[in-house]
């Protein structure tokens, strides 16, 4: 037991420092989120449909032929990484894994 409660006294005598190693790094993410996570604005509404029109003007012409490989798999990832936020936004929403809970449509 006192070797625990030591190791622990140990621990408590590094955190600041570790906190103070972190902030930098901490600091960094902050600015990124500001920026990166706001919800978009009325005004960037019209740079959202650009990007719309853009990508249905693409599609169309044949644009996405001529996409290296290297940017093909980049725009899979993201394409994978966005269904499986929407996957876990539903399991989050539905509170389980598999199906809805609709009262009254099961008897146990």
């Amino acid at each position: 037991m006192a070797k625990v409660v030591a190791k622990i006294g140990g621990l408590v005598s590094k955190a600041p420092g570790l906190v103070k190693k972190a902030q930098p790094g901490f600091q960094t993410f902050l600015k990124y989120a500001k920026v990166e996570l706001t919800p978009p604005t009325f005004s960037d509404m019209p740079k959202v449909s650009q990007g719309f029109v853009s990508v249905t003007n693409s599609i169309k012409t044949g644009k996405w032929k001529a996409l290296t490989v290297k940017e093909g798999l980049l725009n899979t990832v993201i394409a994978v990484e966005i269904m499986c936020w929407f996957f876990v936004g539903e399991i989050i929403g539905k509170g389980s894994l598999i199906g809805y809970n609709i009262p009254g449509a099961f008897h146990a």
